[in-house]
């Protein structure tokens, strides 16, 4: 299998005033194209910045990171967002649904963007799949937190990426509406045949994922296949 993501002596670090905080140093590992990965670790172990560095968001003091086949610091800011555009997906835990449109216009921005001209019909799709049929022309301050995280689930696989980030998916609902919202998750990922990067404090949702990176003070302290299947529900 090709290898989707590969991080190799990953390095990042802030200044603050005269002093510098390291959140990660020597971060190496590699994602295969269809995977269900994880990244665990307590709060401040710089699984945030991580996800940021490894969609192009931020850029590391040291190290590669190789996305899609890309060497992520051989592109300028356009060229990472293009690709971004073309072959990511993600998924936040404050949703970031845009509050000025219906359901349905968050899920068809991303398509509209790119000139689909199925746009619609594509995202009204999407929305009966994550069960909200009934619910496409409400706001988001009309649904409930579940309700919104399923139209988020919906905008991210609507450019059908290549690999998706979900940064604390479940992180602001309550246990049985995460659940629900996981198995949509897995279910969609299985469907379109995505690569699957979580990023949780969750160990019981990254146990269902295929393999589980674990960091501690901004370091590595161990990457363990699972053996579960790509299903994993």
């Amino acid at each position: 299998m090709s290898k989707i993501l590969k991080i190799t002596g990953l390095e990042k670090t802030y200044t603050s005033g005269n002093k510098e905080l390291t959140v990660l140093q020597d971060i190496s590992f590699e994602v295969e194209q269809g995977q269900t990965f994880s990244i665990v670790g307590p709060s401040g172990s710089g699984k945030t910045t991580l996800l940021g560095l490894c969609a192009g968001l931020d850029q590391p003091n040291a190290g590669t990171v190789e996305l899609c086949g890309q060497d992520l610091k051989s592109l300028n800011e356009d060229q990472r967002a293009q690709l971004r555009n073309k072959e990511v997906g993600f998924i936040f835990q404050n949703f970031q649904l845009l509050p000025t449109l219906t359901a349905l216009e968050n899920v068809s921005v991303p398509l509209e963007l790119q000139g689909a001209k199925n746009a619609r019909t594509k995202s009204l799709n999407l929305l009966e799949k994550v069960g909200l049929a009934d619910r496409v022309h409400h706001y988001p301050s009309q649904l409930s937190g579940g309700e919104q995280q399923r139209v988020a689930l919906a905008r991210a696989f609507a450019n059908e990426p290549t690999i998706l980030f979900a940064d604390e998916p479940t992180g602001n609902l309550d246990d049985d509406t995460g659940e629900k919202v996981i198995r949509l998750l897995f279910e969609l990922n299985k469907e379109n045949g995505t690569t699957l990067v979580i990023i949780t404090h969750d160990l019981e949702l990254a146990n269902r994922t295929q393999q589980i990176l674990k960091l501690k003070g901004g370091k590595i302290v161990s990457n363990l296949s699972t053996n579960q299947p790509t299903t994993a529900l």
